[in-house]
C-alpha cells in the first residue's frame, strides 16, 4: 500500500504525529484503490448506466469517499465495491437527484423509478458521501417532490436526522420538520391500532412470504419509534417545544407498547403480534432484532438474551449471511419455487445490515457478555464474503444481488428470474455495508455536538492496523489510524484521531476514544 506523502523515518512527512501537530497530507493515496475501480468496470456488464457511468466512475469515487485500508483485503475491496454499485444509483431527475432501488425500471415503483422501502438504507450509507446534493435532493424529493414515502415502512425521519449528525447541522431536517411530522400522523391514520400499537402487511414491510406474517410487527413499531424519537430530536434542535413534548410523549408511550406486547417472555425474542388471534407468533424472525438499531430495548432488562440466536447454528447462523427465520423452525424454507422474494428462510442483505447496525448499537449502548467485538467481526465477514458471483465462465466476480441461499451462497431471485428477467437484482441498492465498516468495525458513532467519539468494533487480536482517511464529518476531514507497532503509517503508535490533518485525540490501546473537533 503505497501512503500518500509518507515515507520510512523522514522527517516533514513521515513524522510520528504528537497531540496538536499538523500533517498537511492525507495517510492513504487514493490512487492506490483505483485498481479495485478498474476491476469492477473490466468485468461488468453495464446494462442500465444512470449519471455516473462506469467511465467516469473513479473520478466521481476519488471526490466523494472516505478511503478504507486494512489487512483483509477481501473486506476492503468489498468496501469499494459498495460504493462503486451505490453510485451507480445516483440518478439526475427533473425533481432532482434520487437514489434507486434496482436499475432496471419496475412495475410497482412510483416516481421515477423511486421505492420506499430501502430509502433510510440509502440515506444511512450516502451520508458519508461528500456531496450532500444527492441526499438533500432525495430528502425533498420524498415529501414535496412526488415520492411516496408511506407505499413501504420507511424511517424516514430517523434516517435524515442521522444524515443530518454527520453534516453537523440541522438544515435540512429542520426545514422538512414540518414534513415528518405530517408523515408520522398519516402513518398513524393508516397503520394505527387501538391498542396504541403499529400493523403492517409484510409484503409492505418489504418481506414477503415471511413465516410470521402480517401484524403487529417489531420493525414498523421500531421504525415509528426511531421517527417519533428524530422528530423530537429535530425540534429541540430547531427550538419547537411543543414538537419534542409531544413526540417525546409518542415515542416513550410507543417503546412501552413494544416491550410490553411484542417481548415474547418465554422465547426471549421480540415477535409479531397477530392482529386476528392477538397471540404472539412462535417463530423467531430476524427482524426481531429491529429494536437495537433504535436503542429501543431497556438496559440491563434481560432482552439482551435475544442475541444468543444470532451465532447459532439452529438460529440464524449461516455459512453465507443470518437467515431471515429461525432454522429450526419447521416454516423455516430455501426454495427455488414460486415467489422469487421469500423471507421465510433466504438471507437478505436488508436485513443483515438492520441486524448489524443494531449489533453494533448493543456492543456500544448495552452492558452485555452474550456477543462480541468477534461475534460482529465474524458476521460483517460473513455479510462480505457472499458478495460474488461465478459467471458462465467460471470467472468469480463481486456481485450484490436481492436474496441468497445462506448455505451455498447463490443468488436464489436470480436463479428463479434469470433468463426472463435481464439481471433485475444486479447490483442491487437495498441494504448498507459502508457504513457498518465507518460506524461499527471502525468505530466512527455520529453526535450532534464537536465531540468525536469512535468505538472501533475490531477485535484487539486481529489486525495491527488499519485506516480510515477522507471522512468528511461536520465539515471537517477526519482520519482514524490504528498502528499497533507504529510502522505501517509512521504516525506513531496505538489509536489515533486527526481532523484537518491534526492530531485530536490518542490512545495505545484499541479502545474507545474522544477528541474535540479543532
Amino acid at each position: 500500500m503505497l501512503l500518500a506523502g509518507l515515507t520510512a523515518c523522514t522527517d516533514s512527512l513521515g513524522r510520528k504525529a504528537q497531540k496538536g501537530t499538523h500533517l498537511n497530507v492525507p495517510v492513504l493515496d487514493p490512487d492506490s484503490f483505483k485498481k479495485y475501480i478498474d476491476n469492477f468496470n473490466n468485468t461488468d456488464e453495464e446494462l442500465y448506466a444512470q449519471y455516473y457511468p462506469n467511465d467516469i466512475a473513479w473520478d466521481f469515487l476519488k471526490n466523494n469517499i472516505p478511503f478504507f485500508d486494512c489487512p483483509d483485503k477481501e473486506l476492503e475491496r468489498i468496501y469499494y465495491f459498495r460504493w462503486w454499485t451505490y453510485r451507480k444509483h445516483i440518478k439526475l431527475t427533473p425533481d432532482g437527484f434520487i437514489i434507486t432501488e434496482f436499475l432496471p425500471d419496475v412495475s410497482w415503483s412510483g416516481k421515477h423509478n423511486s421505492i420506499s422501502c430501502p430509502g433510510a438504507h440509502h440515506f444511512y450509507e450516502g451520508r458519508w458521501l461528500h456531496n450532500p446534493r444527492y441526499l438533500d435532493d432525495y430528502a425533498v424529493f420524498w415529501f414535496r417532490k412526488g415520492g411516496s414515502p408511506r407505499s413501504y415502512s420507511f424511517w424516514a425521519a430517523d434516517a435524515i436526522f442521522n444524515c443530518s449528525m454527520v453534516k453537523g447541522n440541522m438544515d435540512m431536517a429542520g426545514e422538512l420538520l414540518p414534513d415528518l411530522v405530517n408523515n408520522y400522523y398519516e402513518w398513524e391514520k393508516k397503520r394505527l391500532e387501538p391498542d396504541g400499537l403499529f400493523w403492517q402487511i409484510d409484503d409492505r414491510d418489504g418481506m414477503e412470504v415471511s413465516v410470521g406474517g402480517s401484524g403487529k410487527r417489531a420493525t414498523i413499531n421500531s421504525y415509528m419509534y426511531g421517527d417519533a424519537k428524530a422528530i423530537s430530536e429535530i425540534a429541540l434542535l430547531n427550538g419547537q417545544p411543543d414538537i419534542v413534548e409531544t413526540f417525546s410523549a409518542k415515542g416513550s408511550h410507543l417503546k412501552q407498547l413494544v416491550l410490553d406486547k411484542l417481548w415474547d417472555e418465554e422465547a426471549g425474542f421480540f415477535k409479531t403480534l397477530s392482529r386476528d388471534t392477538n397471540e404472539l407468533t412462535d417463530v423467531r424472525e430476524l427482524h426481531g432484532y429491529t429494536p437495537w438499531y433504535f436503542n429501543l430495548p431497556e438496559k440491563d432488562a434481560g432482552y439482551e438474551t435475544a442475541w444468543e440466536h444470532i451465532m447459532d447454528k439452529s438460529g440464524f447462523y449461516a455459512p453465507y449471511g443470518l437467515t431471515s427465520a429461525e432454522q429450526k423452525h419447521p416454516g423455516f424454507k430455501i426454495s427455488y419455487q414460486g415467489h422469487a422474494c421469500q423471507w421465510n428462510g433466504p438471507s437478505w442483505p436488508f436485513a443483515t445490515s438492520v441486524t448489524l447496525t443494531a449489533m453494533a448499537n448493543l456492543l456500544n449502548n448495552y452492558e452485555q457478555d452474550i456477543v462480541s467485538k468477534g461475534d460482529y467481526f465474524e458476521q460483517l465477514r460473513i455479510y462480505a464474503g457472499s458478495h460474488k458471483l461465478k459467471k458462465d465462465n467460471g470467472e468469480l466476480v463481486p456481485w450484490i444481488d436481492e436474496n441468497l441461499d445462506p448455505y451455498t451462497g447463490e443468488w436464489l431471485s436470480r436463479k428463479m428470474l434469470m433468463p426472463a428477467s435481464k439481471e433485475r437484482g444486479k447490483d442491487y441498492n437495498h441494504s448498507t455495508f459502508n457504513d457498518l465498516i465507518i460506524t461499527g468495525l471502525v468505530g466512527l458513532r455520529p453526535r450532534m455536538d464537536e465531540i468525536i467519539e469512535i468505538n472501533p468494533l475490531v477485535p484487539g487480536d486481529t489486525w495491527d492496523w488499519f485506516c480510515l482517511d477522507n471522512i468528511k464529518y461536520h465539515d471537517h476531514i477526519i482520519t482514524i489510524v490504528w498502528d499497533r507497532n507504529g510502522s505501517r503509517y509512521n504516525l506513531g503508535k496505538g489509536l489515533m484521531i486527526l481532523s484537518n490533518g491534526k492530531l485530536i485525540a490518542k490512545t495505545r490501546h484499541l479502545d474507545k476514544l474522544k477528541g474535540t473537533l479543532n
